[in-house]
């Protein structure tokens, strides 16, 4: 199985200038991408009354909104590498809006899963995946710090909306509330608007040429001299130009990659306890006889607490000591998560739900900021793009199943701890197996590293035999080719 990716692209990314522009139009986009979901919950238990549903029937509205979101992850990845991020995100943004207002006049919950659920969910899904993808062509050495700041984008929206959309509904109701929520969520257009198209500098053998680059364009860098080495067999021309049309859009040889499927397995299972608990925080305090505004405060000091842990992790994660082995990093944080639900129904009153909220965006915050940056890590620029799409759509099972599974279990026993139970060992299970499977990966490319370096130096010593025995003997290749000699691995024999 190949190992994890290399670390030097062909071209080099600018890491600054316009770059933190296109972070901020990152911070933006991922931030109503991930935070809308999660707000809305505010508005759940009266459009629980209002249509007379059960918990697990209300808790689908935000499930096929998440779903919705990373089930389009293949389709924005294509229309990324068509088009380019800002068409895309600006796409996405009027989706939402639409979506939002189309929900206002909605008179079933079936109207409100349809419209928000899957309009808004595909529109969140062009917010994100182009804010990813184009961090990766801006920047490498601080990569981990410019995810961390746009990753902070999500509570930061949150920290907002929460308090918001409390007025909002005490002033409007939740149909006029989700009128003005579609003309907020019109600022995802302004976000896509900053993703402009840069320069950057293909480094080629003999010259370096600047180019424009958007959508793909580095995967295609990162690529071009594979391409141009298989170009020059004409046998095989046209058989590997379909493989790379193919391959640009849906890279299955990831599914032969070891530290790719060692992050999708584990992630899958962590998915089904990742969501649940945010989006029945504030349901969780209002069944304990907490005021709605203290409720609705609490997903506040989440969100601030998530709002400063995460460019804390990006700068923690690009430090030398952390950046060699940020896997484990993100294994220990996936570990926390499970410890603070597990813990959160022995949190009593309001000050123990306060406590939980701070812990619980602290692991939060964490496995969000690195959640995509270890991706990128093992898989690599390049491939990113084709991987967070795979990631995604296959992730798309369990966040739609997660919460509703989660609203099952209070409808049964009437109590939240057991929800809060099961997402606790959803999220320790997957974060204990990813440090015992990343020991072995990275023990492994370990191994990798070191026959590579012996085979180099084998053949170095053989490379340095053979031309001393040509230029003993006086010996050139022009006497047998005509052609001037020429030493290299491939006629060092």
């Amino acid at each position: 199985m190949p190992p994890t990716a290399a670390t030097n692209p062909v071209y080099k990314p600018p890491d600054g200038g316009w770059g933190w522009a296109v972070v901020f139009g990152a911070f933006i986009s991922i931030g109503f991408s991930y935070a809308f979901p999660k707000s809305l919950t505010i508005y759940f238990k009266e459009i629980q009354e209002y249509f007379s549903i059960s918990y697990s029937e209300i808790a689908w509205l935000s499930s096929v909104m998440l779903a919705s979101m990373y089930a389009g992850g293949p389709v924005s990845s294509v229309l990324v590498n068509r088009y380019g991020s800002r068409p895309v995100v600006m796409v996405g943004g009027v989706m939402v809006s639409a979506a939002m207002v189309l929900a206002s006049f909605g008179t079933t919950i079936m109207h409100l899963y349809l419209c928000v659920g899957v309009i808004g969910g595909l529109g969140l899904a062009f917010n994100l995946q182009p804010a990813l993808t184009i961090i990766g062509t801006y920047f490498q050495v601080k990569r981990p710090l410019a995810n961390g700041l746009a990753m902070t984008g999500s509570p930061v929206v949150l920290f907002t909306l929460a308090p918001l959309n409390q007025f909002l509904f005490d002033s409007f109701g939740w149909r006029g509330s989700f009128l003005v929520l579609g003309s907020i969520v019109l600022n995802c257009c302004a976000a896509g608007a900053l993703m402009r198209p840069g320069q950057k500098s293909v480094q080629h053998k003999s010259k370096t040429a600047p180019q424009e680059f958007n959508g793909s364009a580095a995967e295609e860098a990162a690529t071009v001299d594979t391409s141009r080495q298989s170009d020059n067999l004409p046998t095989t021309n046209r058989k590997h130009e379909s493989q790379s049309c193919l391959q640009k859009f849906v890279d299955l040889s990831l599914f032969r990659h070891r530290g790719f499927l060692i992050y999708l397995i584990g992630n899958v299972v962590m998915f089904f306890g990742f969501f649940a608990p945010v989006v029945f925080l504030a349901p969780y305090a209002k069944h304990q006889g907490i005021d709605e505004y203290s409720a609705a405060f609490l997903l506040s000091i989440f969100a601030l607490v998530d709002m400063f842990i995460r460019p804390a992790t990006g700068l923690i994660g690009n430090t030398k000591w952390i950046r060699p082995r940020i896997q484990y990093f993100f294994s220990f944080s996936v570990s926390f998560n499970g410890v603070c639900h597990l813990l959160c129904p022995l949190a009593p009153g309001y000050v123990g739900l306060v406590v939980y909220s701070v812990f619980f965006g602290l692991a939060f915050g964490m496995v969000s900021a690195l959640l995509f940056e270890c991706l990128m890590d093992l898989v690599g620029a390049h491939r990113f793009s084709t991987a967070v799409g795979l990631v995604t759509i296959i992730e798309c099972g369990p966040v739609l199943l997660g919460p509703p599974l989660s609203g099952a279990l209070v409808d049964i026993f009437g109590e939240y701890k057991y929800m809060y139970y099961a997402c606790g060992v959803f999220m320790l299970v997957p974060g204990i197996f990813f440090f015992i499977m990343h020991y072995y990966n990275y023990k492994k490319l370990d191994e990798e590293q070191r026959r590579r370096a012996a085979l180099e130096m084998k053949t170095s010593e053989e490379t340095s035999t053979v031309k001393h025995i040509f230029n003993v003997m006086g010996i050139c290749k022009s006497c047998f080719t005509g052609a001037p000699l020429e030493y290299s691995h491939k006629n060092s024999v």
